[in-house]
Order: C-alpha cells, then sequence, then structure tokens
C-alpha cells in the first residue's frame, strides 16, 4: 500500500494541462510515492504566473519540501516568471525536449499555446469527432450501418470491455470502432452475428475471466441469471471457441488496462487510418 501524500504535484500549462498531467504521471508511476495533484491549465499570462508561484511557495512552506512542478509552458516570459521565482522541483518538458529538438533540426518550433488552442478547425479534429460519434452509434450493437466504413470491430460477451476500448480508440486514435456483443443466439448458430461475416480482417475479441464477470454483472443486475457464475463460464467458453472456430484474433481483458488493450488491438489490426 502506498504511503500517504507527502508532496504536491502541480502541472502547470498555457493549455489545457492533460499534456503535462500525463507526462507528470508516468515520471511518477516510476516510484512508491502518492503526491497530491494540482493541474494549473490555462496559465497564458504573467499575471497568473505570479498567482501559480505564490501557491506554489505557499505549498512548499506548508509542507516543508519542495513541490514537483510538471510545465507545458511554450510562451517565454511567463515560464521565467516561474523558473525564477518558484520553490518547487521545476521539470520543464518543452525546455527538456523542444529546445535540443530545435537545434538538431535547425529549425524553430510553433511554440503554439496549447495542443488544442487550433485545432478545432483542423480536420484531424473533425475526423476525431466523427470516429466517437460512429463508435457510439455502433456500440452494444445499435446499428449494422456502415460497418465498412468501421476501422476495428470489437466483439465478446457483455461487459468484457468493448464499450470502453471502443470509446478510448476514438478519442485517442480517430478510429470508427463498432463493438457487437455475443449472444445466446450467437452460440446456438455456432456463427459470429451474420452481419459481421463480410469484415472478419477488422474483428479482434475479447475475453474475460468468468469469476471477473461475474462479479462485473452482480454490480449490475445483482441476482440475476446474466450474473450467475455457471452462465458466465458457459458464455466466455462459447465465445472463446467461436473465435477460435472464426480465425478471430483475442485477448483476455481480466488483467489489462484499456490503453494495453488498445495497443494490442493496433498492433494486430493495423488500422489504415489511424491519428496520434
Amino acid at each position: 500500500m502506498l504511503p500517504p501524500h507527502t508532496r504536491t504535484a502541480f502541472y502547470i500549462s498555457d493549455g489545457t494541462g492533460i499534456t503535462a498531467e500525463t507526462f507528470g504521471n508516468a515520471i511518477l508511476a516510476q516510484f512508491d510515492v502518492r503526491p497530491r495533484h494540482v493541474r494549473l491549465p490555462f496559465i497564458d499570462t504573467e499575471d497568473k504566473a505570479h498567482q501559480v508561484v505564490r501557491q506554489v511557495n505557499h505549498t512548499a512552506e506548508l509542507e516543508g519540501s519542495k513541490p514537483i512542478v510538471f510545465t507545458t509552458l511554450v510562451n517565454p516570459s511567463v515560464l521565467a516568471i516561474i523558473e525564477q521565482g518558484c520553490k518547487g522541483m521545476l521539470l520543464d518538458m518543452f525546455g527538456t525536449f523542444i529546445r535540443p529538438l530545435e537545434a538538431e533540426l535547425g529549425v524553430t518550433s510553433h511554440h503554439r499555446v496549447g495542443r488544442f488552442s487550433d485545432i478545432s478547425m483542423s480536420k484531424e479534429y473533425s475526423d476525431r469527432i466523427e470516429a466517437i460519434n460512429f463508435s457510439l452509434d455502433h456500440d452494444d450493437g445499435q446499428s449494422h450501418r456502415d460497418l465498412e466504413g468501421a476501422d476495428v470491430i470489437l466483439v465478446g460477451v457483455s461487459r468484457s470491455g468493448k464499450t470502453p476500448t471502443s470509446l478510448y480508440l476514438a478519442m485517442q486514435h480517430g478510429l470508427k470502432v463498432a463493438n457487437y456483443p455475443l449472444i445466446p443466439e450467437d452460440f446456438e448458430r455456432r456463427q459470429l452475428p451474420p452481419a459481421l461475416a463480410a469484415h472478419r480482417k477488422k474483428i479482434f475479441g475479447l475475453t474475460i475471466d468468468p469469476q471477473r464477470l461475474a462479479e462485473i454483472r452482480n454490480e449490475r443486475r445483482p441476482g440475476s441469471k446474466y450474473a450467475d457464475l455457471a452462465n458466465c463460464r458457459y458464455e466466455i467458453s462459447e465465445a472463446e471457441a467461436m473465435m477460435r472456430r472464426s480465425g478471430i484474433r483475442w485477448l483476455s481483458s481480466t488483467t489489462k488496462s484499456i490503453e494495453e488493450i488498445a495497443t494490442t488491438i493496433l498492433q494486430e489490426v493495423r488500422p489504415e487510418r489511424l491519428a496520434y
């Protein structure tokens, strides 16, 4: 068990702070510490920078140790105030990586303030929104329309992780993802849903440990046949047998994060249209 927090980690950005927090969390995950997280987005003026310095320094005094400060600030004057004034351990992501790259590439970076500052008018952003809408429309087998346009089709029993994985692939990678639950009628036919037959190359399967599936389903519908362990064992056994017969690639979501599942799917399916 991790100890209670003894430090505060600040994530400071002139945009949303998502990049700073993602970067910082990846670094801190290498240590058995649990810092208090404070995200400070939209720090885009010198006045706001001075407010940040006061907040960081006040925290340092209260805790008796340096706060850890992750920044993705691109405005030099704003960054300078924080560099010169704050009593935290400053880790400047852009300063660490952007400046050496500028020197190596011989070009100046865009110094764009915030990842999303001018993205709303871009084709990539429109495609991502379209992918999210597609994935919502094709969640849980709701629609058979335009499966030809899907980049990935996920199959598996109910509550095996298809919906969160679909939305993650849409939001993070701009992929159009449909997902279909395997149901008793499919097991009786011993075949995948007929609508999917023409799209086998795009299909990826998810399975899960029956005990874990029963726990998840009991949270949703306690005491039901749907959540009964014997029924979960039957569904998982039939689903895995069906995927083997059909030559469908699949993995167990039992102990894997959504990020791990999505990465495996991308490696296996290799959709042509992939955004980062």
